[in-house]
């Protein structure tokens, strides 16, 4: 609906674009993230051609972007935005993580800060591996990114607040930002082919036009669905109270589903035209897959074919929300010294805010996780003996992962604490309760965290696989 006349503003940002938010019933902040968006689809494009790094130093790039980045902040979120985050940035200077206090509108300032706190903790941990430790305690990862000198105030202000990721990320990491600003970000990446073998005389160069204008598509694909399906199928509706007393548990399963579904798109929509920003700079090339295709998935955020056909809970994670997913990994997963699957998710959920349901869905996807491993180290290897009986599996795990992620994420949603538990009762509890029966009856077969092993001992493991 749109706003009536005279009613404030819900934005702490411009409110240039107010007539056009009445005139499509959408909210003005939402209104002022799409502008910004394109607007810096724009940028990106004339940043690659105009000021690429045959034409401009890195310090007039590192200038342009933190400038742009700021601007585009300033528009969207406010000068608020600004002084918050900055403030944030001086008073906890990398050795704070978390942001407690993130308003109440649909996209604000809180925003810019998650994605600033993403970046700020891991430029610290490559710092820290890269400056205070020796390069046999890292794991060749942690090698690879290691950072060994300290940025200029300037390639920090560029890599927090570049106009590419100031309004919707993603975190990348620094080595790799660097070197696209320097200009030796896709000439790394083609360094890895035998390029004489594929009767090449020179590296080529590739373009990211294909590659922007497909996620464009993409993007165009999910705004209409979420301007049709998700404002159709709310997901307050699956605890009406004339719903639930007339609809049986099983089509209360299946209508979950549906409403989950609809609430997609609106993420699709987000990070893929954050991706293809980034792409349209000339950022996030990742090298040559195996066809020979140039690939542009580097910062890619979600990869849409591999959720929907998700087998596994662990599949499904892997694949949405990619680059935060990354983050945990880097700065918590493989520096916990135990309990790192349960630490990653309480740091997730710390991370989000602190309304309540992001407790609930992350402390129920720790058990969901732990039961989902228990009966894949258990069960699968029997239904591998068969193609049918390996179907057989696919299906119902499908099945069973996807309504598993469904019941998981609606508190996420709902935010509060009496409609997460109104829904856990229509349902049942009957994944908590599930959950809690696998792990109580099947044996639990410990992982390897591959992660604490040192550079050398895990090549000594791989050579020592090798010879077997």
């Amino acid at each position: 609906m749109a706003e009536p006349p005279g009613a404030p503003h819900r934005t702490t940002g411009s409110t240039l674009l107010h007539p056009l938010s009445g005139l499509l019933g959408i909210p003005l902040d939402q209104i002022n993230f799409v502008a910004c968006q394109l607007f810096a689809l724009l940028a990106a494009f004339w940043f690659r051609i105009y000021l690429g790094p045959s034409h401009a130093s890195s310090a007039v790039r590192h200038a342009f972007a933190t400038l742009f980045g700021i601007y585009f902040a300033v528009f969207c979120f406010g000068w608020y935005s600004f002084v918050v985050a900055m403030g944030y940035l001086t008073l906890c200077h990398i050795s704070r993580i978390y942001i407690f206090h993130y308003g109440i509108l649909t996209t604000d300032f809180s925003g810019p800060l998650m994605i600033i706190t993403q970046k700020i903790t891991t430029l610290a941990c490559q710092l820290h591996d890269g400056i205070g430790r020796q390069a046999e305690e890292l794991t060749a990862e942690q090698n690879r990114l290691a950072v060994k000198t300290r940025p200029s105030l300037l390639e920090y202000l560029s890599y927090l607040l570049n106009f590419m990721s100031i309004i919707a990320g993603p975190c990348s990491n620094y080595k790799d930002y660097i070197a696209f600003i320097e200009g030796r970000h896709v000439h790394m990446k083609l360094l890895e082919v035998n390029w004489k073998q594929k009767g090449y005389d020179r590296l080529p160069d590739p373009s990211p036009t294909g590659a922007v204008m497909y996620k464009l598509c993409i993007t165009l694909v999910s705004l209409i669905l979420f301007l049709t399906l998700t404002k159709n199928f709310p997901m307050a509706y699956i605890i009406d109270n004339e719903f639930l007393d007339k609809t049986p548990f099983l089509s209360r399963l299946g209508y979950l589903y549906v409403v989950t579904q609809a609430a997609k798109p609106k993420y699709y929509f987000a990070w893929t035209l954050a991706d293809a920003v980034n792409n349209a700079a000339g950022y996030g090339f990742s090298g040559v897959d195996e066809r020979g295709a140039f690939r542009w998935d580097l910062l890619s955020n979600l990869n849409i074919w591999n959720i929907e056909t998700a087998t596994s809970f662990k599949m499904y994670i892997e694949n949405w929300n990619i680059q935060t997913a990354a983050w945990l990994k880097r700065v918590c997963y493989d520096r916990a010294p135990w309990y790192p699957t349960a630490l990653t998710f309480i740091l997730s959920a710390l991370w989000h805010g602190i309304y309540p349901g992001y407790y609930f869905t992350f402390l129920t996807g720790i058990l969901i996780t732990l039961a989902a491993r228990a009966i894949r180290n258990n069960c699968r290897h029997y239904f591998l003996s068969s193609v049918p009986l390996k179907i057989a599996y696919d299906v119902v795990t499908w099945v069973v992962t996807q309504l598993a992620v469904c019941y998981t994420v609606a508190p996420f949603v709902m935010l509060a604490v009496e409609p997460t538990i109104k829904f856990y009762k229509s349902m049942y509890f009957h994944m908590h309760i599930l959950s809690i029966v696998v792990l109580l009856v099947l044996p639990i077969r410990p992982q390897a965290h591959s992660i604490r092993k040192p550079q050398n001992q895990a090549v000594q493991n791989s050579v020592k696989s090798k010879d077997k």
